[in-house]
């Protein structure tokens, strides 16, 4: 008998953050660790999540560019974080720190 294999995290990742709600939520809260590596891969993995290809042209972005920026080693600047967010329907913004 063959029943339907479970989904992996990343798959069940994918889905989840092409909500908004999710994806902002993720990524806030992976920002709090302070770890700028964890928050380019929850960047990439927002990305990934709404179609790489999709999001550079959204972004006005070239693919390779996103690409590169958002790899392992990639150090983004703010305004293609910024293109980055908005071409997956968020924004940045900023809050007062708490303890």
């Amino acid at each position: 008998m063959n029943s339907p294999r479970d989904k992996g995290y990343e798959d069940s990742l994918q889905l989840a953050l092409t909500d908004p709600q999710e994806a902002a939520a993720y990524l806030d809260a992976v920002m709090a660790m302070e770890d700028p590596a964890a928050v380019l891969l929850a960047l990439r993995q927002v990305a990934k999540a709404h179609g790489m290809a999709e999001v550079a042209r959204r972004a006005d972005v070239g693919d390779k560019s996103l690409f590169k920026a958002l790899s392992e080693n990639g150090n983004p600047t703010l305004d293609t974080v910024h293109k980055v967010l908005h071409a997956v329907g968020l924004r940045l913004s900023v809050a007062p720190a708490t303890d």
